[in-house]
C-alpha cells in the first residue's frame, strides 16, 4: 500500500482500527510501519527437555475479540528499548513461566522468523529471534505446580487475560494435536524441535510466515 493509501496517523485502513493499541497492547513495543501495520522486533525462546521424554515448552493463548481463535507458540514478546534480543528472551521466558535462565543459557538464534499475523480486528507484523534452550530436569520442573502448569506470576494484566495455559507439551502428544488440526507457531516447530535435540548444527532457520 502506498503512503497516499494510508489514513493521516499512517494505518492502512482496511487491517488496522483506529483502536489498535487497545486491541494488542497499550505499553507495548509497537510502531506503525511503513505498509501501515502495527510491528515489533520479537525474542522468543524454544525450550526443550529429555526427561522424562523429549518436550517442549509452549503457551496457549486466544485472539483478544475472538475466543475461538487460538493458538500454541513458544515463550517470548517485545524486545524492550536497551534490551539485545537474548536480554529480551531470557526474561521473556522467567515471566512467563518462572524459569530463570542467564542468557548465556540460551544458545542461537536458532530462527530469524518474519511474521504476519491476522487477529480478529487487526493485522501486525513482528520481526523474531528465536533462541533455543536444553533443560535439566530440575530447571523444566523448577516452577511447576502439581497440574503440570508453569508459574504465571510474573504474567501482565494482558496476558492473564488473553493467555489460557503454560505447559510442557511431549514431542509426540504436540506432533499428533498438529495433525489433527491443532494451530502452532511457527508451523515448523514439531520438527524444528526434533532437529535440535539431535544437535543444532549452528546455521539458523528464515522463516517467513504469513496467518
Amino acid at each position: 500500500m502506498s503512503r497516499a493509501e494510508l489514513t493521516p496517523d499512517g494505518r492502512d485502513p482496511k487491517l488496522v482500527p483506529r483502536n489498535w493499541r487497545e486491541l494488542i497492547d497499550p505499553a507495548g513495543e509497537w510502531h506503525l510501519d511503513a505498509e501501515g501495520l502495527p510491528r515489533r522486533r520479537g525474542a522468543r525462546v524454544i525450550a526443550l527437555r529429555t526427561v522424562p521424554t523429549p518436550a517442549i515448552l509452549l503457551v496457549t493463548g486466544h485472539d483478544r475479540t475472538d475466543a475461538s481463535h487460538w493458538w500454541s507458540f513458544t515463550p517470548g514478546g517485545g524486545i524492550l528499548e536497551g534490551e539485545t534480543s537474548r536480554q529480551a528472551a531470557a526474561r521473556e521466558l522467567a515471566e512467563e513461566t518462572g524459569i530463570e535462565l542467564a542468557d548465556d543459557a540460551l544458545r542461537g538464534p536458532v530462527v530469524y522468523r518474519d511474521s504476519r499475523f491476522d487477529f480478529n480486528l487487526v493485522t501486525v507484523r513482528q520481526d523474531e529471534e528465536l533462541f533455543f534452550a536444553l533443560l535439566d530436569p530440575g530447571q523444566a520442573e523448577a516452577s511447576a505446580d502439581p497440574d503440570g502448569e508453569m508459574d504465571r506470576s510474573g504474567w501482565t494484566d494482558l496476558e492473564r487475560e488473553v493467555l489460557d495455559s503454560v505447559r510442557w507439551w511431549p514431542l509426540e502428544e504436540l506432533e499428533r494435536a498438529v495433525s489433527q488440526g491443532m494451530t502452532v507457531y511457527p508451523t515448523q516447530l514439531p520438527g524444528l524441535a526434533r532437529e535440535l535435540l539431535a544437535g543444532w548444527n549452528g546455521v539458523a532457520w528464515s522463516i517467513t510466515e504469513w496467518d
